[in-house]
């Protein structure tokens, strides 16, 4: 593979990835709209091992609190912060896991990799998370995190699978519903990610261990690398602007590129 399409893949996967305007839509639409072979299954792999890592820098406190939470849970004992985050991301990862496998079991997850599938998802899923911004309350905080919060966000977060949709889109569209302050829901999102990323590596990466090579996993370091840059910088960006800005511009990026697919789709 050319540098130039590894960089091109990392640095739209890392850039995209947090923001709410769906990562894997963009990748599907680039060999679609380029006309350039698709990145294959190696580098989906590897930029978002890369995208991974840059979210688990970024929230590292809470990710450390998490892991150690974990020896706390499985004794059956949920008496810190790390271990009551660790089994709330548990409970908001167990809707996502089951529909991925149906999706995956059943080839729809294919099915829904077109133009069409990701014009409507942006324009809708968009547009929801515009009605929930400005609509939702601010008063929650993440340390307000409960149990039916993260069922409901879970819930949410699983229509991510369908292509366009943006897994931290719709579950910061779930959070600003359940009254999250802007930057709250987002890095509940975020932190929502990591264990969503680490399934569907293990998932992906037992069959790229069948298939790679020296060369592809040369570039597959090497695309990791640079989408752990550009999403390290990404997130920190977009944390950095929910203190004064809304949602808002992610909304109108999503309208004008789900009406320009919607178009090309159907004409």
């Amino acid at each position: 593979m050319s540098l130039f399409t590894l960089v091109l893949v990392a640095v739209i996967q890392g850039i995209t990835e947090f923001l709410p305007v769906s990562s894997s839509g963009h990748l599907i639409l680039l060999p679609q709209l380029t006309g350039r072979a698709d990145q294959g299954l190696v580098i989906d792999v590897a930029v978002h091992l890369g995208t991974l890592l840059a979210v688990m820098l970024y929230f590292w406190r809470d990710v450390r609190g998490a892991v150690l939470g974990l020896g706390r849970l499985a004794r059956g004992r949920v008496d810190t912060s790390g271990a009551r985050l660790a089994l709330l991301l548990i409970v908001a990862t167990v809707p996502a896991v089951i529909l991925g496998l149906v999706l995956k079991l059943t080839g729809l997850d294919a099915a829904m990799r077109s133009t069409a599938v990701i014009g409507w998802t942006m324009l809708i899923f968009g547009l929801a998370l515009y009605w929930a911004d400005q609509t939702g309350g601010v008063d929650k905080q993440a340390t307000d995190w409960s149990l039916r919060d993260a069922v409901v966000m879970g819930l949410w977060q699983a229509l991510a699978l369908i292509p366009g949709t943006s897994r931290s889109g719709i579950t910061i569209t779930a959070a600003r519903r359940l009254g999250y302050a802007r930057e709250e829901g987002a890095k509940l999102a975020m932190l929502m990610s990591i264990p969503v990323i680490l399934a569907s590596g293990v998932l992906l990466g037992a069959e790229v261990a069948l298939t790679a090579d020296a060369a592809a996993a040369r570039d597959g370091a090497l695309a990791a690398a640079m989408a752990f840059v550009a999403a390290l910088a990404a997130l920190a960006l977009m944390m950095r602007l929910l203190r004064s800005v809304s949602f808002t511009p992610y909304v109108i990026y999503r309208v004008i590129l789900g009406v320009v697919l919607l178009t090309i789709a159907y004409t």
